[in-house]
């Protein structure tokens, strides 16, 4: 089920009225909750729930007993259990036919050709997400920074919580589970918050990032008959396509759990506003983010062994984030594009009291996410380096295709965009608290309006970026 989409709009009402005529008994809004987030999830495919199922029966228990382990081995080896059944199941679903391809590819080079290795296997949506946020939930556990649950439904719901089941923000427990074990009131100023912020990430996903779609889209299906300026103009389109695509999500993720009292955490603050790719990995995708450095990075030792093994621990960091993101070589390339900038910037701003590049770092730091970007939107490797390579042709001839009256519309809405973003960095205010200086009766008539006029007449209902890892 998709947030831009018809059924969503007839769901979530549904779900909102439910849940608020049980608001004096917080256990049966979380069963209802549980329920819903089920029949959200099983909307794409109800097999894969099994899946969601069995990762939160063993976290649960796993949770339980890491914290009566009375030895460091008995717990670890219930740590072994979690980390082995989750990243089992992503690696077979996700990464068994890479890691088979690949090495197929690497034997015939050898002179030896072997069997197709390859499965029939579909990749079940926002696996990546919950086994993350599932992950977090016992390592926790076991380095004693939270204590587990015994609520079943709570942990159940926690795992599964539709607003940000499929892509995130990856919440970790110590922030949601409390919240899902305690009582909801409803607050005037969460609604109108909420209904605000989901009326911005509709109208970034949908008139923004999906008209930038079609121009990128048109050219990135043949790089190879584009010049140097449409390709150039198309990686430039994506790399705010993308955005206003996953913070449009995100927007509608956190907007929808303030509806229902929840307060999830933030999971984009301008990121194309940054001086440095440092500064841009605090600002984009947080919550992954934060999850790779606490749980990867910190885990490999950090910066606390010496700047040689400051520098392995970002490229294994950037490129296992890279991979994360999709079973291609493609990835890797687009996280390892961002350790070597991180270990660059490591190693200037060792030697540099003001880690900073000044005015120049937003253009630096634009150009080397522009350059990664390529990578994240090819199709293959050779498309990547066709692209790069028509790019440093300097073919400037035809400055753009398409019809000129779209192009228009979709670079003016993209100007509103990015004004509207600049506009909230120079008042240095939060996109919430905007929506909180809205009367209700306004909002609610602003947002029926709008979201019925974007779903009829604007929205193409097509799939959020983000879904596919």
């Amino acid at each position: 089920m998709l947030f831009n989409s018809i059924e969503f709009l007839l769901f979530f009402p549904i779900v909102f009225i439910l849940y608020w005529m049980l608001k004096n008994n917080y256990k049966y809004q979380n069963i209802l909750l549980l329920v819903s987030s089920y029949i959200f999830y099983a909307w794409w495919d109800w097999r894969f729930l099994s899946l969601i199922i069995f990762s939160s029966f063993v976290d649960y228990l796993a949770g339980i007993k890491i914290a009566a382990s009375t030895t460091n081995k008995e717990s670890k080896k219930w740590l072994i259990l979690s980390l082995f059944s989750n990243l089992g199941l992503l690696g077979v679903f996700k990464y068994y036919n890479f890691f088979a391809d690949s090495f197929a590819d690497l034997m015939l080079n050898f002179g030896w050709e072997v069997n197709d290795l390859t499965l029939n296997i579909i990749l079940p949506v926002g696996i990546s997400f919950y086994t993350f946020q599932t992950l977090s939930y016992t390592i926790d556990i076991y380095r004693k920074q939270f204590k587990p649950t015994t609520n079943l439904i709570a942990f159940f719901t926690y795992i599964s919580f539709f607003p940000q089941l499929v892509a995130g923000p990856i919440e970790r427990a110590s922030n949601l589970l409390p919240q899902i074990e305690g009582k909801r009131e409803f607050k005037k100023r969460f609604f109108s918050e909420g209904i605000f912020q989901i009326l911005v990430g509709l109208f970034r996903k949908i008139v923004i990032a999906d008209n930038l779609a079609t121009y990128v889209d048109a050219v990135y299906y043949s790089p190879e008959i584009h010049n140097s300026s449409t390709l150039i103009i198309a990686t430039f389109f994506y790399a705010f396509q993308i955005y206003f695509d996953f913070s449009g999500y995100s927007d509608i993720a956190i907007g929808s759990a303030k509806l229902l009292g929840f307060k999830f955490n933030q999971n984009f603050n301008l990121p194309y506003f940054s001086k440095s790719i440092t500064e841009f990995w605090r600002k984009w995708h947080m919550s992954l983010s934060f999850w790779l450095r606490d749980y990867l990075y910190i885990s490999l030792g950090g910066n606390r062994k010496g700047i040689k093994i400051t520098y392995r621990n970002l490229m294994i960091t950037m490129l296992l984030g890279g991979l994360w993101h999709g079973s291609s070589w493609n990835f890797v390339i687009w996280g390892g594009i961002h350790g070597i900038a991180l270990s660059f910037e490591k190693l200037i701003f060792t030697y540099k009291k003001n880690k900073s590049f000044g005015f120049l770092g937003y253009i630096y730091t634009f150009m080397v996410v522009l350059l990664s970007w390529v990578f994240f939107r090819a199709k293959d490797l050779e498309t990547s380096f066709t692209i790069i390579k028509r790019i440093l042709s300097f073919d400037f001839i035809m400055p753009f295709i398409g019809d000129f009256n779209n192009v228009t519309i979709s670079i003016a809405m993209l100007l509103l965009g990015i004004g509207f973003d600049f506009y909230i960095r120079i008042k240095n205010v939060d996109l919430e608290i905007i929506g909180g200086q809205f009367s209700t009766l306004k909002l609610i008539v602003l947002a029926t309006t709008i979201i019925m006029l974007l779903n009829l007449f604007y929205s193409t209902s097509d799939n959020f970026i983000y879904f596919q890892f």
